[in-house]
């Protein structure tokens, strides 16, 4: 197998992987996800997106997304944000291809008669039948049905759209998921990897572009309707203004090219630039972190989060007195040690600079070892990082202060 240089500590490893429902041998020229990636394209599935509506029927124009050219530019939008963060790309174009397979023609109205129509059945959910058709009605290989995917890479395909079980989530699981977790177990509480949720985040870039572009070429709405619309209508007056005189489809394909570009580099840079601003917190600890929890919303409170990562002192009790004992060093490893590592940074600069949250850290400096200081700034750390993610704000060192008080 060939390894693929410059992966981030955080990134999937193809030969750290789970494996397969059914073990295989190893590739001699190949990674497991390649494998993966490639038995998706010479999938009947996958040929048959060719013919399925992404929003307009196919008969109707031979320029118009079908679920086909849709999976192939989530694709590429996948593989750049992951190769711009060192991520596996050939994971991520994996589910890139296969997150839209279980889709009905007729697009999301296909579904809904599809689910009215099984409603006796438990109903009709397009990405179960995703899993069903990678799992099940793929019938092209002597040793199995389906086609015998890594862990990971069915883990990212059911869990495109996050957990699917957990705090907060109410809807149940999906039979043919639920039946295939029973058999090989896919962490439906937890975020998927972090490739899975770049997929699933191309996929939203990708098909609110296009839905600009075939929307104009259907007549749905004009260049001149957009003007008032945020984020879209700027970039097309900045490519009609640099460029006076210019065609109509030349004008369409210059702003939806710049519009794909700069959610693309706002995805990347823009929740690592608000992690960076807390002491201790650079881009690899923000990218390591976003790669790890996404948005956060696997927990419900900073503290679970920091106990995730194993920052949280263990207790023992014992003659009704509480006495904290060694961190439990569970969870993401990497994440966990460079958090500390930086926790280190932060409580120089704290001291030397007199930051606001440094308060609480001095009255702990005069009574603990210096490494019991370190650890509850990495703590601290994380449970900030987790309120900037999950609230979508900006750090704000005195409201950090007061909550630390």
């Amino acid at each position: 197998m060939v390894r693929p240089d410059g992966l981030a500590p955080y990134a999937s490893k193809p030969e750290e992987s789970r494996g397969r429902l059914y073990p295989e041998p190893e590739h001699p020229t190949r990674s497991a996800f390649q494998r993966d990636r490639d038995r998706i394209i010479h999938s009947t599935a996958f040929r048959r997106l060719t013919h399925k509506t992404q929003v307009f029927v196919y008969h109707e124009g031979d320029h118009y997304r079908t679920r086909l050219t849709h999976s192939l530019e989530v694709a590429q939008i996948a593989r750049t944000i992951s190769r711009a963060l060192g991520l596996d790309e050939d994971l991520a174009e994996t589910l890139a291809l296969a997150h839209d397979l279980g889709h009905t023609p007729f697009g999301h109205a296909g579904e809904d008669a599809l689910n009215a129509e099984m409603a006796r059945f438990g109903g009709f959910s397009h990405n179960d039948q995703t899993l069903r058709i990678l799992t099940c009605l793929e019938r092209r290989y002597a040793e199995f049905d389906g086609l015998n995917l890594t862990w990971e890479s069915l883990e990212g395909t059911v869990k495109h759209n996050g957990p699917l079980h957990g705090a907060g989530i109410e809807r149940p699981i999906p039979p043919t998921i639920a039946e295939y977790d029973r058999r090989h177990p896919l962490a439906l509480d937890t975020f998927p990897s972090a490739e899975a949720q770049v997929a699933a985040l191309a996929d939203d870039i990708a098909y609110n572009n296009h839905d600009v572009d075939d929307g104009l070429r259907a007549g749905l709405f004009t260049v001149s309707d957009l003007a008032d619309v945020q984020l879209v209508g700027p970039v097309f007056h900045g490519v009609a203004s640099r460029y006076p005189g210019i065609e109509e489809p030349r004008l369409i394909h210059e702003s939806i090219r710049r519009l794909i570009d700069r959610m693309v580099g706002d995805l990347i840079g823009e929740t690592c630039r608000r992690l960076a601003k807390l002491p201790g917190v650079g881009p690899v600890v923000a990218t390591a972190i976003v790669a790890a929890i996404g948005n956060g919303a696997a927990f419900r409170k900073g503290r679970e989060f920091s106990a995730w990562l194993g920052i949280v002192p263990k207790q023992h009790s014992t003659g009704g007195r509480a006495r904290l004992l060694g961190i439990s060093k569970r969870g993401n490893t990497y994440v966990r040690k460079i958090l500390i590592h930086g926790a280190r940074a932060a409580v120089l600069r704290i001291k030397r600079d007199r930051v606001p949250i440094g308060a609480w850290m001095d009255a702990l400096e005069a009574r603990a070892h210096r490494n019991v200081l370190i650890v509850a700034m990495a703590n601290k750390l994380a449970r900030i990082a987790w309120a900037v993610l999950s609230r979508g704000e900006e750090y704000r060192p005195c409201a950090a202060a007061r909550a630390a008080a």
